[in-house]
């Protein structure tokens, strides 16, 4: 990456302070990009679920792993808890996704409970292991809530071959006018269900998958305690990538911890952070860091600049340590900040191999809060900072009531906020089409057919907020 005309400012620079100019291209579609990363986690997006609990679950690890991005469970889950969903996920279908299933007695209410769990919003009613009927919400409104789902499930299926090549599936469905499907296996047990739209991903993305052709999952250890033990149960567990993660990661306990896991002599990447500037990045690598999380402070969550004046702009603070783990041979991922597919550009072409993202993928389907809904009808989710005090009781729970009242005078970030989904976009699934639509676009941009082109090719100004706004879309007339 270059500054447009050679310039460098003197100041740190936020994604808003960044526009990016368009170069000559010999790349014919935005579809011919490859945008696999170069950092060894195998994503074929460059996208990562932070590890936050309001966030990272077993649904969201399973769907963002089919379209090719990872997610890393959060490190105040238990042990025995992130074993049974690595496993859960690896056992998961690369295109179909996982039913909600019920029984024909179960009734209305059951339901309704279960089917906000899952983008699709349908679920299949199954005897003995086969689809007997399909119920989704018009068919639950209006009926009583005690009702058996026998009675009012839709009985007319179209069931799918579980090994249907995805775009014969579409075709299928477009032609029966139905929006999804059971999908059976040869059995006729239930397998899956797929939708129109799903199948129509399964042909345009590339599932993260593991040399034994399983989704990927990644998980985070902490730096107290025994990193060692516990990073041993996770890699033993089967995850693909491990996380070790402090707010502040520029600090001995840290350097001590990647040292430590280090010598477990692990065969997957090794991520450590956070750091915002090439000192921190190049101690994190020499004590074993394959991989280095960067940003202090840009996330929706976190309160750490506000309380503190710790941090620094998330473009420059990639920027500079992409440039310093480049010269070492490793990789840096941008960690907070991203709002817009155009900040997941710009975090790329200041070269990053992958982009964490939070709190935005918190108002969807996959995330693991319950569905609620505010007085003026919109749904939502509650999402949380991971070091608000919320999140330290979690992690905490073993501690004693008097360590435990300590560290809750001290937290950090927001324990509480709502993340409505949005309709148009409800679902992370959708939110990945938008941003890799961006991403791909932008690479096209500047010429580039993969992200370490992109790095290189891409030319960067800077802009006034007056710029940025002039940038902004206008949803209704300005007159």
């Amino acid at each position: 990456m270059r500054f447009l005309n050679d310039v460098r400012p003197g100041y740190d620079l936020t994604y808003d302070d960044v526009f990016m100019v368009p170069r000559h291209s010999t790349v014919g579609s935005r579809h011919a990009v490859d945008l696999r990363s170069p950092d060894g986690t195998g994503t074929t997006i460059p996208l990562v679920v932070s590890n936050m609990t309001a966030i990272a679950g077993r649904r969201m690890a399973e769907t963002v792993a089919r379209r090719g991005g990872l997610v890393v469970i959060p490190q105040d889950i238990p042990i025995e808890v992130i074993a049974e969903v690595v496993g859960w996920v690896k056992q998961r279908h690369l295109v179909l996704d996982t039913p909600i299933t019920l029984a024909p007695g179960q009734t209305v209410a059951d339901a309704l409970a279960l089917l906000p769990k899952r983008a699709h919003g349908a679920g299949v009613v199954v005897d003995g292991g086969r689809p007997v009927g399909v119920v989704t919400e018009s068919d639950l409104t209006g009926v009583d809530r005690f009702t058996q789902l026998s009675e009012v499930m839709s009985r007319d299926l179209l069931l799918l071959d579980a090994d249907l090549d995805p775009r014969e599936a579409f075709n299928r469905l477009e032609d029966a006018h139905r929006k999804l499907a059971p999908a059976v296996d040869a059995d006729g047990r239930l397998a899956g269900i797929l939708t129109r739209t799903g199948a129509l991903r399964a042909t345009l993305y590339e599932p993260a998958v593991d040399g034994g052709g399983r989704l990927r999952i990644a998980a985070a250890v902490g730096i107290n305690g025994d990193v060692a033990g516990k990073a041993e149960q996770l890699l033993a567990a089967g995850v693909d990538t491990l996380v070790v993660d402090t707010a502040h990661g520029h600090q001995e306990s840290m350097l001590t911890a990647v040292r430590a896991v280090r010598r477990l002599d692990p065969r997957v990447p090794v991520v450590a952070g956070n750091v915002v500037a090439a000192h921190g990045v190049r101690d994190l690598i020499e004590a074993g860091a394959d991989i280095v999380k960067v940003g202090v402070g840009p996330g929706a969550m976190c309160t750490t600049r506000m309380m503190t004046g710790v941090g620094r702009p998330q473009f420059s603070a990639v920027l500079e340590c992409a440039a310093e783990a480049r010269r070492h041979g490793k990789h840096v991922w941008a960690d907070g900040g991203v709002r817009h597919p155009r900040d997941v550009a710009m975090a790329l072409a200041a070269g990053a191999s992958n982009v964490m993202i939070g709190s935005w993928f918190a108002g969807t389907y996959e995330s693991p809060g319950d569905l609620q809904q505010a007085a003026d009808g919109r749904f939502y989710k509650e999402s949380f900072g991971m070091a608000s005090a919320r999140a330290v009781r979690n992690r905490t729970s073993e501690d004693s009531a008097y360590d435990r009242a300590r560290k809750a005078l001290f937290e950090e970030g927001i324990s509480t906020s709502r993340m409505f989904l949005d309709p148009v976009r409800p679902g992370v699934e959708d939110l990945i089409d938008a941003i890799i639509a961006g991403v791909r676009s932008a690479c096209t941009y500047a010429g580039a057919a993969d992200l370490a082109e992109f790095a290189e090719r891409a030319v960067v100004g800077v802009q006034s907020a007056a710029g940025y706004a002039e940038g902004e879309p206008l949803y209704v007339s300005w007159q």
